[in-house]
């Protein structure tokens, strides 16, 4: 699976969790629990294609994929709680979704990499 491919949809999805926070009235520390998390996803991947090596890139994707389940977190909180249409979060949960399957993948291929070295 493409690195590329993972960081353009992370980017993409921090753009529209961006953009929902802006709509967002109140709730000020919530929707910065969600900006940090989504935000953190991406930023993660990114320092994954630097890592300092595979036992590094494994870690730095697990890291995004850490960051990926609390923004399920938020996203899901904030729409049980009424603040955001769940028409609006369920885009966005299933969008998190496909960026979490695709992070554990490349988990599992990393360290199945590591392992065979």
């Amino acid at each position: 699976m493409s690195e590329n491919k993972l960081a353009d949809l992370s980017m993409d999805f921090a753009v529209e969790v961006l953009t929902l926070c802006d709509e967002i009235r109140g709730h000020y520390s919530l929707q910065n629990q969600l900006e940090r998390a989504a935000t953190g996803i991406g930023a993660n991947i990114r320092e994954a294609k630097y890592a300092h090596g595979k036992a590094d890139f494994a870690a730095r994707l697990q890291i995004a994929l850490k960051e990926c389940y609390e923004t399920e977190y938020w996203l899901e909180l904030m729409e049980r709680s009424g603040i955001c249409k769940s028409e609006r979060t369920g885009t966005l949960l299933h969008d998190c979704d496909s960026i979490r399957r695709m992070l554990i993948s490349s988990i599992n291929t990393a360290k199945k990499n590591t392992a065979a070295n």
